[in-house]
This record gives C-alpha cells, structure tokens and sequence, in this order.
C-alpha cells in the first residue's frame, strides 16, 4: 500500500497522541478523574485522534470499506466537541475562584449548562456521521447530514461561551486565585488556534464544496487549519496543568452535587414533616376541646 499524505499525517497524530494521552492519563489519575476537572475530557481526545487516525489508515488499506473511513470522519468532527467541552472544564475551575470574590456573568452554573449543550453537540455529531454514511452507502452520494450542522451549530454556541468567560476573568483577574491564573492565560493563549479549528468545521460542513469539507478538501488545508491547531492547543493545556497544584477534595457532602440534591430534597421532606406534624396537633386539640365542651354539659345537666 503506498502511503498518502493524509496516511502520513495521520501516523504523525497517532505518534504525537500516545504520550499526551499517556501525560493526559496522569493528569487526570493527580488532579482525578471527575468530569469538572476537564483532564477526562482530554484523555477522551487523544483517544479520538489515535482511534479516527488508525481507522483513516485502515480506510485507505481497505478503501470497499465505507465504514472505516466514515467512522474517521466522525471522530474527526466530534473530536472538536470534546475538545471544547474540556476547554469549559477548565475555564469552569478558575471560574470557581473568582465567584467566591465577587458575582460574574457567566458563571460556574452557566458553563455547567454549556458543557451540556456542547456535550448533546457531540451526539448529533455521531448520529450524523452515521446518518451520512448509511445515505452515502444506499446513493453513492455524500450529503452532510442536518444533524452535523445542528452539532456544529451548538458546538460554536459553545465556543462564544467559552470567549466571554475568559474575556471576563481576563478582566477580573485579580480575583482570580493565584495558582489558577495561569490556567486562564494558557486558556486564551488558545482561542486564536481554537478560532481557526471552529471555522474549518463550520466551513467544512455547510459548503461541501469547500477546500475546507472533509472528504474532497485540501489535505493541506486539513492539516494547516485543524491538525496543527489541536496539537499545540494540546500542548499548551498539558504544560499548565502539569504545573497546576491538585486542589483538595471537599468532605462535605453539601459541597458535592449529589450531596446538594440529598440536602434540598431532605428540606422539602422535613418541612413537608413538621406540616404534617402541625395539621396532627390541631387534630388532636380539636378532639380534646370536644371532649372537654361534651364532659362540660353533661356535667352541668344542659
């Protein structure tokens, strides 16, 4: 099988991604695994591009093989979801910080919201890629699917997102705790490359016939506007969060989201008790006071 220059880029990624997932693994084993902390989400990535490069190669050795290739496709855009899913982690935990000083916009809830809505991004995308795949099987056409441009759509949602909480915290930085502002530097050192990812995939994906489209764009493109971009956008949040100290663990329950639940449902229980308790009290007054008015009467003959 003779190689091509997408085979080449893609071997390159499979040996630059096997030691960020290995430093992506232990970041995520010191500052642990909790989906907050964003480290998960990273190691998610690399093994997006490790698996969608192998797979890129095993399309171009079995090219019959629609689903091969397809399911390259698919973890290539998805990937991006992922990605700024991990990047709202992130700016989330130094967001954390600056609440307890003073009240923000888009605050820790907001980006919890955020990461939702770019996580239901990273869905669409899977069911559009294979939505796009059975069609291109069944009419030997390929038709970006309406749900990869709603996956896109919410994917850049979340993108602006991620610009004004870190425009914001840029601005109240000296809020900021001291060991996570430097988080928040490697975050916006990364929005220019991050800005040129998100307009290859919007690109790509609403003018299919685009040099920027995945499937017959320019190679060279691909490598210059996404894969470079997401290399050192990777390289750049593993440095800063190997020098992050490891935030210690809350043991207090009201502190966890679970525990938060546990202690809003056990007020509403409580205070629905002590009515309930209340109505019982005045039941058992009214029967003593019956009594009372009945052993009265017969007590005076009326």
């Amino acid at each position: 099988m003779e190689l091509t220059v997408h085979n080449n880029i893609s071997i390159a990624q499979i040996v630059l991604y096997v030691p960020f997932l290995a430093v992506a693994i232990f970041l995520c084993i010191r500052h642990g695994f909790g989906s907050n902390a964003g480290w998960f989400f990273l190691v998610v990535f690399s093994l997006l591009r490790i698996i969608g490069a192998a797979l890129q190669i095993a399309a171009t050795a079995q090219p019959k093989n629609l689903g091969l290739f397809f399911g390259a496709l698919t973890l290539q855009a998805i990937g991006l979801s992922d990605f700024i899913i991990m990047l709202l982690a992130l700016i989330k935990r130094a967001c954390e910080s600056t609440e307890r000083a003073r009240s923000v916009i888009v605050n820790p809830r907001v980006l919890y919201w955020s990461q939702l809505l770019v996580f239901v991004a990273l869905i669409l995308g899977i069911i559009g890629g294979t939505t796009a795949g059975s069609n291109y099987a069944d009419t030997g056409m390929y038709k970006v699917s309406s749900l990869s441009q709603a996956s896109v759509g919410l994917t850049i949602g979340g993108f602006v997102l991620l610009v004004l909480a870190t425009a914001q915290l840029g601005f109240n930085v000296s809020h900021v705790d001291q060991g996570e502002r430097r988080l928040v530097l490697a975050i916006a050192l990364t929005l220019p490359f991050l800005l040129v990812r998100v307009l290859y995939q919007a690109v790509g994906t609403f003018d299919r016939n685009s040099e920027f489209n995945s499937v017959s764009g320019n190679v060279y493109v691909f490598l210059g506007t996404a894969v470079i971009e997401e290399i050192v956008i990777v390289l750049i949040v593993e440095a800063v969060g190997l020098t992050l100290q490891v935030r210690p663990k809350s043991n207090t329950p009201s502190d966890r989201p679970l525990g938060r639940l546990y202690n809003r449902l056990k007020g509403r229980y409580e205070g629905i008790e002590l009515q309930g308790m209340g109505h019982r009290q005045t039941r058992r007054q009214d029967r003593r006071e019956r009594r009372y008015q009945g052993a009265y009467r017969g007590a005076s003959g009326v």
